[in-house]
């Protein structure tokens, strides 16, 4: 995975903590399910990503072979 993917997943879901935060904060329950997504959705996003990379190490290490 880049950098800069790891940064975005990152900001993804430190901002959907603070929506979630802010959310149950004011009672605004859209707010909170909001940031849930949001953080669900980075973390999909990593392990797509980290899957991504060990297919491609694999196949790199069959090249090798």
């Amino acid at each position: 995975m880049s950098t800069e993917d790891k940064f975005e997943n990152a900001g993804e879901k430190l901002g959907g903590q603070a929506k979630e935060g802010l959310g149950k904060l004011t009672g605004d329950k859209e707010l909170e399910t909001e940031g849930q997504v949001d953080q669900s959705k980075a973390g999909l996003k990593d392990r797509v990503q980290d899957a991504k990379d060990a297919v491609t190490g694999a196949l790199k290490g069959l090249k090798k072979d």
